[in-house]
């Protein structure tokens, strides 16, 4: 299996080109191959000031010297303005993606790292695209899981970008099952978790009060809760959010599961914005990420902070290597 971790990065007029060149400033422990076009980050480091040097990629087993970056050319549809959406290049956004996914499945690479892309700029273009984890999903199979990380803290979603009307219909147990499932699995196989204990949000405020707020967590969280116990996995009762994430609580978790995207994110971006990252379970490829957009009013202004991507490359770097790490 390559050592290598596929790099791309993401809406060429936004920071993924920034933060790319600016991690190539410093040293890696592993290769890292950007899945670019090289004149994009060539001009992206010159706007920079920053000295790059691209070297095709051709299977090389060390890392990149400092102030260089290892690159597998993919060629832009149109010329890129710094900061100016172009709906041309969404192809070659989406192109940048298909080979890293390709190439993990295959082998070629050990995980991936992306920048931010653009949805709408991909949908505007006449693409049906609805995000990272599906596109990777439909490339390498599996279930995908959406986690983010910060130090302390680990939050995974049972549903993810749902109007909040359609969440409650959202969360049936068979989702919750394969969420849960492959929450459980990667905290095992991927992060060195032997027995992980897993702490579940109610739906409902105070966790449906007894059925008086509501009462999905009697009729289809908590029974599907026992059926995944009978398995072996550790899972808390339906838990008040709002109490949920307290230190006393939190101090024996080794990850969340909250319902919808709005009710674990905040917590865990208050925790630790610029410093998360962004990690889909439950596919067959690593695959971590930021945890923020593409910023196209900072693109090409050096005031990116690159803090997400470094740890979204460390956290990758944890998750392919032999032993994983349970920190």
């Amino acid at each position: 299996m390559s050592q290598a971790l596929a790099l791309t990065p993401g809406e060429p007029a936004g920071i993924g080109p920034d933060l790319v060149v600016s991690c190539a400033q410093q040293p890696h422990n592993r290769p890292l191959v950007a899945i670019a076009d090289p004149e994009l980050l060539a001009q992206r480091a010159e706007q920079l000031g920053l000295t790059f040097q691209a070297i095709p990629y051709q299977g090389q087993t060390t890392p990149a010297a400092a102030g260089s970056l290892y690159v597998h050319e993919i060629t832009l549809r149109d010329d890129v303005k710094t900061g100016e959406l172009n709906p041309n290049n969404s192809a070659y956004v989406l192109d940048t993606l298909r080979h890293a996914a390709q190439g993990c499945v295959d082998g070629t690479y050990a995980g991936m790292i992306t920048a931010p892309v653009h949805k709408g700029i991909i949908n505007q273009a006449g693409i049906a695209f609805s995000g990272h984890t599906e596109f990777l999903a439909e490339i390498s199979g599996g279930h995908p899981v959406m986690m983010l990380a910060c130090p302390g803290l680990r939050v995974a979603l049972a549903t993810t970008h749902l109007a909040l009307k359609d969440v409650p219909a959202a969360i049936t147990p068979d989702v919750l099952t394969l969420v849960i499932s492959a929450l459980d699995k990667d905290l095992r196989e991927r992060f060195g978790i032997n027995q992980p204990n897993i702490l579940v949000c109610g739906l409902n405020p105070h966790a449906g009060e007894d059925g008086y707020l509501g009462r999905e967590e009697i009729e289809v969280i908590e029974p599907t809760l026992a059926e995944l116990r009978t398995r072996g996995i550790q899972l808390s009762k339906p838990l008040p959010a709002d109490t949920l994430f307290t230190p006393h609580n939190l101090v024996e978790a080794d990850a969340v599961l909250a319902m919808y995207h709005d009710q674990g994110l905040p917590v865990l971006k208050h925790m630790g914005f610029g410093h998360a990252v962004n990690i889909t379970l439950g596919l067959p490829i690593v695959r971590t990420s930021v945890d923020h957009g593409t910023a196209l009013d900072l693109a090409g202004t050096g005031k990116a902070d690159m803090g997400s991507l470094m740890a979204a490359i460390e956290q990758a770097v944890l998750m392919t290597s032999d032993h994983a790490s349970n920190d």
